[in-house]
């Protein structure tokens, strides 16, 4: 069986994790948390990064940050994970779903405007499989309405919009280091901070809602609880992790993109056959090659592929169920259908994307879709 996902790793991981037990400090903050943070700052020009345990916790963090609070309206896609809306849920905030573009999985960005009241407090972008949304139509909004942009970037490091790094153009941004992402600590995350006015208190939020940061900075004589917060730091065995990956980043996104590659055009035939849609890449950015998927056209012959394709050795499996229609939120959701959102949640799967997998393995993958089709005359 060729599986959906192979944890990638580099060979420095231990070396780092050893070298951080040696220097005798393993909690949050320290030397590999600093040079990972460093590192994700001038690679990608955001004002502030803090590591965090998961993406999850950033993205609360940043729903602390603009003091979400009860009655608050969040706008955001149906078609994401439930950590995007859950951060907010958490602070009290009614979300308001938005469909997909008809074109990709993001939220249609032309369909903002309409949702926008007089409690609307800020728009959650979500960049699927690492492409991204027109973030220069969501800001110019944002800016219209005095709202706040969250980034949920989490599939999304490396990629660009016009040139700028996903995460660093919203008011905050949030990476995911899960180990099913492009690089990995196991768990992790990480806050990106591109407007300044929010750092402070963030260190503040990051470190239990104590000002422990500039203490230890000497900027105060002691510490003390000054603000809400909670234990977001992940730990130095973690950072140490991570450092080792980040180290090799370039390397890990050319096997990406030739996998990727590989894929698109091994498979561009039946997309012009109108048997399948590939992914697309609108020309204002670059992607990552965080996700492979394809799109059928119902969601009968979506279960029907999959079965073939487990079936045949390949564990293709599908992604998000829409969350305006979970049984969590579908009771409160009083919303229009969202009639796109309800397609990629019938009719996608996603394909097999690790470093490791082999020029074998992609063209094996390749052929399973091919004959699929060709078996069943479709």
């Amino acid at each position: 069986m060729i599986g959906f996902n192979k944890p990638y790793y580099t060979g420095k991981e231990t070396q780092y994790i050893l070298e951080a037990v040696q220097r005798e400090k393993i909690s949050g903050n320290g030397h590999f948390t600093q040079l990972c943070q460093r590192f994700l700052e001038d690679r990608y020009g955001i004002a502030k990064v803090l590591l965090t345990t998961s993406c999850t916790d950033a993205l609360e963090m940043a729903a602390l940050l603009l003091n979400i609070a009860p009655g608050d309206e969040v706008i955001m896609p149906s078609y994401t994970f439930v950590s995007t809306a859950n951060a907010f849920v958490l602070r009290g905030a009614n979300i308001i779903f938005a469909d997909s573009a008809e074109m990709d999985p993001n939220i249609d960005v032309d369909k903002i405007e309409a949702l926008i009241t007089p409690k609307t407090k800020a728009i959650v972008v979500v960049h699927y499989a690492g492409i991204s949304c027109d973030m220069e139509k969501v800001m110019a909004i944002a800016s219209r309405y005095s709202l706040f942009v969250v980034e949920d970037a989490a599939q999304a490091i490396d990629s660009t919009y016009k040139g700028k790094a996903l995460g660093s153009i919203g008011h905050l941004g949030c990476f995911s280091f899960h180990e099913t992402k492009n690089v990995i600590s196991g768990e992790g995350g990480a806050l990106l901070i591109n407007d300044r006015k929010f750092i402070e208190r963030a260190e503040i939020l990051w470190e239990k809602g104590t000002n422990r940061s500039a203490f230890f900075r000497g900027m105060v004589d002691k510490y003390s609880w000054i603000d809400v917060g909670s234990s977001f730091l992940p730990s130095e065995i973690t950072a140490a992790f991570l450092y080792a990956q980040l180290e090799k980043i370039d390397e890990i996104q050319r096997r990406r993109m030739q996998i990727w590659n590989a894929y698109y055009h091994g498979l561009l035939k039946l997309h012009d056959a109108g048997k399948i849609t590939l992914p697309h890449v609108p020309e204002y950015c670059s992607h990552n090659a965080h996700i492979f998927y394809l799109v059928c056209r119902t969601g009968a012959e979506r279960d029907e592929l999959l079965n073939y394709l487990n079936g045949s050795g390949v564990n293709a499996i599908f992604h998000y169920l829409a969350l305006h229609k979970s049984v969590f939120y579908s009771s409160r959701y009083q919303g229009n259908d969202l009639t796109h959102c309800d397609r990629y949640a019938a009719n996608l799967i996603r394909l097999p994307m690790y470093f490791e997998l082999n020029d074998h393995q992609v063209g094996q993958i390749i052929q399973a879709v091919l004959k699929f089709f060709e078996n069943t005359g479709n």
